[in-house]
């Protein structure tokens, strides 16, 4: 069966470890959009963040879907349309952000163009034995203005999409079941990365917020393709007709993935889609 979506994660997947897209990768991207075939960014990103590689890709001139914060919203890149969005409610967003006062983590919520913290000069994990500036990663990833408010679960009084923490991998491996235990059984919590771990709303994940774009598309699972690296790609890589891992991904997701492709930094989408396309 013909391929009808491309599905792809951001970061260690279509994007190298430059935060990049190779001409390669991109050239493969461009052809099969004159093929018809739609291109998603599914990502932990918030929207903002999905901007410039949509641009990139062209994605604003052939209605290109943004699959964001993990699957808590999707617009579309070209008609602006926002198709889905499930937020948590302020209740259980102030709640979170409560209860992470008693972590040594720093939480990360959004509005509009501005990320929020509580202080911006405290910006600095361990990560593979480095100082790294994790706010200032997230903020320009993100494309965000950052503000700092000292009390972010007093300041809350919108739903949240999604709340990040951050703090050295040690750490958060350390607490994070204490971290998530009053909300477990109410609200979505994962890892996303060795320094993320983040909230969303419950019943989140990227494959739930596809299924209601594809239904009305008439787009079939089994004429999916998606691509990820990471644990909060388990859902897409399962539900995509075809779920590729990329060299460079989690090994949990390696072993439920239909193929492994080469990584991120060697063209691995590309690569995978030739065969198809």
């Amino acid at each position: 069966m013909s391929i009808k979506a491309i599905v792809m994660d951001v970061d260690g997947t279509l994007a190298n470890d430059k935060k990049e897209i190779s001409q390669k990768t991109k050239d493969v991207l461009l052809k099969a959009q004159k093929q018809g075939i739609l291109l998603i960014l599914a990502s932990g990103r918030p929207t903002p963040g999905l901007i410039k590689f949509g641009k990139e890709l062209e994605m604003d001139k052939n209605n290109g879907l943004f699959v964001s914060f993990n699957g808590s919203k999707v617009v579309n890149f070209q008609t602006k349309e926002e198709i889905f969005n499930k937020p948590m409610t302020v209740e259980e967003g102030k709640a979170v952000l409560e209860h992470m006062k008693k972590f040594n983590v720093k939480p990360m919520i959004d509005k509009d163009d501005y990320m929020y913290v509580n202080n911006v000069y405290d910006c600095m994990i361990q990560f593979k034995g480095k100082d790294f500036n994790v706010i200032e990663y997230e903020s320009r990833g993100g494309n965000y203005k950052l503000c700092e408010v000292e009390d972010l679960a007093g300041f809350v009084d919108y739903p949240l999409n999604k709340i990040l923490t951050t703090s050295d991998p040690e750490y958060l491996q350390e607490h994070y079941l204490e971290m998530m235990e009053p909300f477990k059984d109410r609200l979505n919590c994962m890892f996303t990365g060795p320094f993320y771990f983040e909230i969303t709303a419950k019943d989140i994940d990227k494959a739930k917020a596809l299924e209601t774009v594809f239904k009305p598309l008439n787009i079939k699972r089994e004429e999916v393709i998606a691509f990820g690296d990471g644990h909060n790609d388990i859902s897409i890589i399962k539900y995509a007709g075809i779920g590729v891992a990329m060299e460079n991904a989690v090994l949990d997701l390696k072993e439920i993935a239909d193929e492994v492709t080469l990584s991120n930094n060697h063209d691995g989408i590309a690569e995978s889609l030739l065969k198809y396309i």
